[in-house]
């Protein structure tokens, strides 16, 4: 039930998203070479990666990839669930943990 609901989602998504727009004002600013040398002097090569890093996030969560997203999640959500439903004793306390009273002390 979990994953049709999921996967309903996902697919309502995937077809109602309609294109991702880019900025009118910044368009695309990993594809500008003086922005990306920017970037090296400031922070380096892994401020370049970090940015596209970022950049590449933020793309999960518009448009058609969400649909995609969406879709990972349900799974990753639906082994958490099948995982706790058919281990209930992995979580609860083990009744041999309890501390035992040394010998010869009263028990409260």
């Amino acid at each position: 039930m979990l994953l049709l609901i999921g996967f309903g989602a996902a697919l309502v998504i995937y077809l109602t998203a309609g294109p991702v727009t880019a900025d009118p004002l910044l368009g695309d600013p990993l594809g500008n070479k003086k922005y990306i040398r920017e970037l090296q002097v400031i922070g380096g090569k892994a401020n370049v990666v970090a940015a596209e890093m970022q950049i590449w996030f933020e793309g999960l969560w518009h448009g058609q990839a969400l649909a995609g997203t969406v879709a990972v999640l349900t799974v990753g959500v639906a082994l958490a669930f099948r995982f706790v439903a058919t281990h209930p004793d992995y979580l609860a306390a083990d009744p041999g943990d309890e501390e035992t009273p040394p010998p010869g002390s009263a028990r409260k």
